[in-house]
């Protein structure tokens, strides 16, 4: 197996953790400034487009999906929902459930405002040749999907394992 990392040669500039971060912080800023003049947040957009193509269809979804804390989903629903956005349906097997799904209205919204996302991307990336922006978008869903096969470890548990090596 693998061990690209030594902790004699670790450098918060070459951990992936420290890239991912700094690259999701500059991200957000930029996103949130093409939606500044538009009828919803960034924010309210990528819950949007989550509905839309089936990634969630819950608050705890959303919630989930933006890393929000579960009060501050619901209110970003509220608004989506005062604005016809989306609508509130309580599930028939489980009544604590509600589940959400988009209008005519959200679906049209988040397509409309789909060309903003997509210009940006292709400007930050018009200088990687086809073949390397396929690599990247291969390789963070595989390192996405195994950070999310690793189970969360409690703190004293890391410190320990740590310890034990």
């Amino acid at each position: 197996m693998s061990k690209p990392f030594q902790l004699e040669i670790l450098y918060a500039q070459r951990s992936p953790g420290y890239m991912v971060r700094r690259l999701h912080n500059l991200l957000q800023e930029r996103a949130e400034a093409l939606f500044a003049d538009a009828e919803i947040t960034f924010t309210q957009w990528v819950a949007l487009m989550g509905l839309r193509d089936g990634l969630v269809d819950t608050c705890a979804g959303i919630a989930r999906h933006l890393n929000h804390d579960t009060g501050a989903t619901t209110r970003l629903v509220d608004q989506l929902e005062r604005r016809g956005l989306v609508t509130r349906s309580r599930s028939e097997s489980d009544r604590r459930v509600v589940h959400l799904k988009l209008t005519p209205q959200g679906k049209a919204l988040a397509k409309a405002l789909a060309p903003r996302i997509v210009a940006f991307w292709n400007e930050m990336l018009a200088d990687f040749p086809a073949a390397d922006v396929s690599t990247l978008l291969d390789m963070l869903e595989r390192l996405g999907d195994r950070v999310e096969a690793e189970p969360v470890v409690p703190r004293g548990a890391v410190a320990k394992a740590g310890a034990a090596e």
